[in-house]
Parts: C-alpha cells; structure tokens; sequence
C-alpha cells in the first residue's frame, strides 16, 4: 500500500508538471531512489542477488571490485557478505548526493572493508579502473551518451585483469518493434502494480526521453566484443530488462 507520509517513497512525478525537464539524480531522486527503483525495475532484488553470487565467483583476493553509477550502495552491500574481506571495493558516481547517501549505508551496514567512493563522470576519458577482477554496470550504461559508450567499455576492459569479468545490467530493446511495443505495454502494467499512476508513468517516461537510452540484446553484445570481450552471455531477462556478463580472457 502507498503511504504518502513517508518521505521515502517515490513521488517525485506524483504533481502534474507544467515542463517536464531532462531527469537528474539530484536531492530529491536520491532521497526516494531505493524506493524508485525496487517499484521500477522488475524482480530488482532478484538481480542483485545474482549480481551478487557470480561477483563472488569472480572476485579474486587482493583484487578490486567496481560498481560504476553506485548510487546509493545497493549492489556494494549485497555483494559484501559473499565476497573475501581483503578485495577493496570502488564505488564511482557522478551524484555527490548519492555518494553522500551511499557512504551513509555502508557504514549503517557495518562495512568493514576498505572501500572508496569517488565522484566521476563516466563519459570522460579515463576512469581510475586498475587490479578489477569484477566491474559492475548495473542500470549505468543506458544513461551514458550512446558516442562515449565504446570508450567506457575499452577502459573497463583495460582495467579488468586477465580472468576478470564486467557484470552488465540494462534495460533493452527488442529486435523487432512489435515486441517492443508489447514488452513496454507489460512494464507499464508492471509500474502499474506498483501503484504508480498514469501521470507519474507518462512524466516520467517524458523526463528520462533523452536520458535513459536503451540498445538492442545484440547492440550492447558488439560493444563488448568491440572493447575486447570475446564471451558473454546473458544470464537475466525480463521482457526489456537484460542482466549479461562478459568474460576478459587470461
């Protein structure tokens, strides 16, 4: 049920907008995020649960896990409990607000690790990746200007040593438009559900037009294999939501 006293729920398209602008993970995102996204993404929990076992297949000792557009820590604090104390974790992202808000959680969560939280934009040329057995992409990509996407993937691969592998999580598109059509008519049904009106859905939808863009299954595959990776797979979907992973070979 909805409960419009908490001040963590999502509402933020809750109120008719005269102009709609470009969506940003400013204040006011991050302080409802983890409510947005749990009603937002299907079967959330689900995949930071996965994301959270292969991580600890792949995570070696002495070595560095990534989690590029960390938000607010979600993935980190998942994937805590599965993985050696001695791999550091980086978080990177772009929102001081949700840096601020991420190291908060991870010292509610008891972190004991070493980690670090560094503000960076993932469009400039050279992210400080180095010693990564495991990078995490988890619902980031999309929000990367399509021209700088290749880049991001090449310094990833760089940064990933021989073994390591990139944990890929996006919304897609389908092959053929009629599929399309149908699996955003069912993820619509799916806000629905989750009590979001038909204002906040077409708000938002407005908001994240030019923001939030998708590529196709096999699109995103070509950047991989493009920036080096020679295997992936996918090892989620959900109509226009896809989990991948992608393999540096030693």
């Amino acid at each position: 049920m909805e409960n419009a006293g908490n001040p963590n729920q999502d509402q933020v398209f809750k109120d008719e907008i005269t102009k709609v602008s470009d969506f940003k993970f400013g204040t006011g995102v991050v302080k409802v995020f983890d409510d947005m996204v749990s009603r937002s993404v299907p079967f959330y929990n689900e995949m930071q649960r996965m994301l959270g076992e292969i991580a600890a297949d792949h995570a070696k000792e002495g070595s560095c896990v990534y989690d590029l557009g960390c938000s607010t820590g979600t993935t980190l604090i998942e994937i805590d409990k599965l993985i050696p104390s001695d791999v550091k974790f980086v978080g990177i992202d772009e929102s001081p607000e949700m840096l601020d808000k991420c190291d908060i959680k991870l010292k509610e969560a008891g972190f004991v690790r070493t980690y670090d939280l560094i503000a960076g934009d993932l469009h400039q040329e050279e992210l400080p990746i180095e010693n990564a057995s495991v990078v995490i992409l988890c619902l980031t990509l999309q929000f990367v200007r399509p021209l700088f996407r290749e880049r991001l993937l090449r310094n990833i691969y760089k940064g990933l040593n021989p073994g390591g592998v990139l944990l890929l999580a996006e919304k897609v598109l389908t092959e053929h438009s009629q599929f399309n059509r149908d699996f955003i008519k069912y993820y619509y049904n799916y806000k629905r559900r989750n009590h979001y009106s038909e204002l906040e859905i077409s708000q938002k939808r407005e908001a994240l037009e030019n923001v939030l863009i998708p590529y196709k299954l096999s699109e995103n595959t070509l950047l991989l294999k493009e920036a080096g990776f020679t295997d992936c797979e996918v090892f989620f979907k959900w109509y226009n939501f896809s989990g991948m992973i992608a393999y540096k070979k030693s």
